[in-house]
């Protein structure tokens, strides 16, 4: 709701920002909510006060984080360490992660959310012939869930962007992002926010309640790794080719616990949308979130999105939203944009990196399949306007020489304003005719929501894509497919030459008359000279007052499912659990819990349980979904024996590897485990996201105090945690393990619980913890 006055007290001093009648009808009719400004007076004044106490420059995360700061005087502040309580100014959710979001925001008891609120409709929409058929059928598929959350929504004071609206960060960098705003996101690649100078994190479901509560939000406090950019971008390399630099460099850990913070005069030759392709990516190191400095980029990008009234205070307060010069970061990397050249990542992991040049021959050596098969540009990494005019350019070329793909070719806009744009500009039309179909503007095949028909599963073929994860199987279910990662222009010039094998930098292709011709570095507009075309109106805003209103869950149903609340810790320690599976390498939310056909179930608990672990190596047998049940003597599926030990009183725990959980923010990866009878998960260490979840959840998310003493587990081990009654922060556990010959190993295994963090554990979970402190 609008303030009472027709102004908002924002400004500096006595400067307030004044808001016409006009422009409040505008605005209602919109798709975004200016009640989320941020309040840069409120900001000022908490980072005066921290800055004041650690007496140092700041960087500018460091800006963004304390100026949100539930209590600034007294906080206490230590980077790496200790953990902030935050007061986020807006929280976003996207339909596959809404769903459970929305059950546990309902089972809290609460009548509304304290803090602005949208949810975003794009996982759900599966890319098979088209845009509009395919959205067609999502809406029929989907319509129990799509009915869930818009009338939960409007209950609960939450905005509904419908299907057809576009990928959840593509609208927020439109429409909710700012320089300075706080954002949490219940997807992991939130971050995206940050080519805007905001602080946009990833989180799970119950993080997002925690703030929808009105609840101080706890985050452990980032490091702060710095990104010195020198030199200008140009030719063929392009924003995409810094993340993909910096993934090579930091690996998938080696962000984590960090925010990125881009700096340097290099910063100015990158578009605001380029700024966000980078940020996005970052989510792929591990890192908390990255951010980029407020700069004449972000502000011409506030303009034409409708917001020239942020921009002007951003301007005000620029001395807020850029670095203090002398701060320090915890490390710097630096990189010559002059020098960088184009890369493409992969396969199976987005941190292995190649220049473009190089790429081909690596492929020969290594036995990957040099034909390229599919072409996919889009999603929330690549779908700016920029990037799709870019993509166009490499195409018309190919056209003028009479040549089309070699390889199949999608493009998915990032929002309906997008799709709408580039139809207009002629841009759909070159990539129609260059053999290209243009999908829903959705997730679809960058998270396996593709009905993919062109290779039978388990045919080792190669796909290119503008996206920002290729783990094993992840786009089209077929764990042969070798996706790599670039930008859209690259994937654009490998489809027309249909291999690996060309560098579009230095190789020729054959024009349809037979002359050789190279590819001219593309071009394309940061943004539309018209302004952009909002399409169709897709924003649902909530009623006033939505008390009376009903959300109806279907006890029969098997997609949606009110949640029961987990049991409470019994006092006692956890005694003779059953090791379940000891996984074996990489071990991703998509192994924990598959997205693709599975997302139809993210509504529902028990259903969505099936596919818990079914990705993971089990280091007995290396097989997938093949573990023994150690009641029976029978090997079996991972959910099954889970369910079969949960039955009969077993409790369970997970044996893993290195960044355990990394990927995704799906918190259904910490719930199934919760909900089949585990009690911990032990490994050589977490992703941060996926810790958080499990700690949410009430599970014990433990690493071992020795690396290597994860080759003392055996698969038929039993486990018992001591010391629980004495649980503490900083405070070792000792793990008793008996092995099946008789013979015991004792381990110190760490934890990262803080004081309210064990009492998450104590009560059960997070949220059965919220309810005691309601009575």
């Amino acid at each position: 709701t609008w303030p009472d006055s027709s102004t908002l007290a924002l400004g500096h001093g006595a400067r307030r920002l004044h808001v016409s009648a006009a422009y409040r009808a505008k605005v209602a009719m919109s798709r975004f909510e200016p009640t989320s400004f941020v309040n840069y007076e409120k900001l000022r004044s908490n980072v005066d006060i921290v800055q004041k106490r650690l007496n140092r420059p700041l960087t500018l995360s460091e800006k963004i984080v304390y100026g949100h700061l539930n209590d600034p005087h007294n906080q206490e502040i230590d980077r790496g360490r200790t953990y902030l309580r935050l007061h986020p100014d807006r929280v976003a959710m996207q339909d596959a992660t809404a769903q459970m979001a929305m059950l546990q925001f309902i089972s809290s008891g609460l009548p509304k959310v304290a803090v602005p609120s949208t949810i975003h409709c794009d996982h759900l929409i599966e890319a098979q012939t088209g845009g509009p058929k395919d959205l067609a059928r999502a809406k029929e598929i989907n319509q129990e869930v799509y009915n869930f959350l818009s009338s939960a929504g409007a209950k609960y004071g939450v905005g509904f962007w419908k299907p057809g609206s576009g990928i959840i960060h593509q609208i927020i960098l439109e429409n909710y992002a700012y320089p300075g705003v706080m954002l949490i996101g219940t997807d992991s690649h939130t971050p995206n926010g940050g080519g805007l100078g905001a602080i946009c994190i990833g989180v799970g479901g119950a993080d997002a309640v925690d703030v929808m509560a009105g609840i101080p939000w706890e985050l452990k406090c980032p490091k702060v790794i710095g990104v010195k950019l020198t030199g200008t971008l140009s030719g063929w390399t392009s924003p995409k080719d810094v993340i993909l630099k910096v993934a090579g460099i930091l690996t998938v850990k080696g962000g984590t616990g960090a925010i990125v913070e881009y700096h340097g005069p290099g910063v100015d030759s990158i578009s605001c949308t380029g700024m966000a392709t980078i940020c996005n990516m970052g989510a792929e190191i591990g890192a908390t979130t990255s951010v980029f400095p407020y700069n004449h980029r972000m502000r011409t990008y506030l303009h034409k999105t409708g917001r020239g009234e942020i921009a002007a205070l951003a301007d005000e307060y620029a001395n807020l939203l850029v670095p203090d010069e002398g701060c320090e970061y915890d490390q710097v990397i630096e990189i010559n944009l002059d020098e960088l050249k184009p890369h493409i990542n992969g396969p199976f992991t987005p941190d292995y990196a190649h220049p473009v040049s190089q790429v081909g021959a690596t492929a020969e050596e290594k036995g990957w399949p040099l034909e390229v098969k599919v072409g996919l540009i889009g999603s929330c990494t690549n779908s700016s306007y920029e990037d799709m005019g870019r993509a166009a350019s490499v195409a018309k070329q190919a056209l003028d020489k009479g040549l089309k793909c070699k390889a199949q070719f999608t493009v998915t806009p990032g929002s309906e304003q997008i799709r709408a744009t580039i139809e207009r500009d002629g841009y759909s039309k070159i990539f129609g005719d260059v053999g290209g179909i243009v999908l829903a503007n959705a997730c679809g095949p960058c998270i396996g929501q593709w009905d993919r028909r062109d290779v039978k599963k388990g045919e080792k073929n190669t796909i290119v894509t503008s996206f920002n994860r290729n783990f094993t199987a992840r786009n089209d279910a077929n764990p042969a497919t070798h996706a790599f990662v670039t930008s859209p222009e690259i994937v654009t010039a490998l489809a027309i030459a249909g291999t690996l094998n060309f560098n579009p930098e230095t190789d020729y292709l054959t024009a349809s008359n037979g002359e050789k011709f190279k590819l001219v570095p593309p071009t394309g507009d940061e943004l539309p000279t018209k302004d952009f075309d909002p399409g169709q109106d897709t924003y649902q805003h909530p009623p006033s007052d939505g008390s009376s209103l009903k959300v109806d869950v279907n006890s029969q149903s098997n997609r949606l499912q009110l949640l029961e609340p987990f049991d409470k810790w019994s006092g006692n320690d956890l005694v003779d659990m059953q090791v379940l599976i000891k996984v074996k390498g990489k071990c991703t939310t998509d192994h924990i819990s598959a997205a693709g056909p599975w997302l139809k179930f993210r509504g529902h608990l028990d259903n969505i349980s099936n596919n818990m672990l079914i990705g993971a190596v089990n280091s007995e047998n290396d097989a997938v979904n093949s573990i023994k049940n150690h009641l029976t003597g029978e090997y079996g599926g991972v959910p099954d024996v889970a369910r079969h030990y949960k039955a009969n009183g077993v409790s369970w725990v997970v044996v893993g590897d290195d960044n355990y959980g990394e990927g995704s923010s799906r918190e259904h990866a910490a719930l199934e485990p919760r909900h089949l009878g585990g009690r911990a998960i032990i490994v050589k260490s977490f992703a941060r996201i996926h810790e958080t979840n499990l700690k949410k959840q009430g599970l014990l998310p433990l690493t071992f105090s020795n690396p290597s003493d994860y080759d003392k587990i055996r698969p038929d081990d039993k486990i018992s945690i001591t010391g629980l009654q004495t649980f503490t922060p900083g405070k070792p556990f000792i793990a008793i393990v008996k092995h099946s010959d008789g013979s015991v190993d004792e381990l110190e295994l760490n934890h990262s619980f803080n004081e309210t963090q064990i009492e998450w554990f104590q009560a059960g979970s997070a949220l059965n913890r919220m309810k005691e402190l309601q009575h």
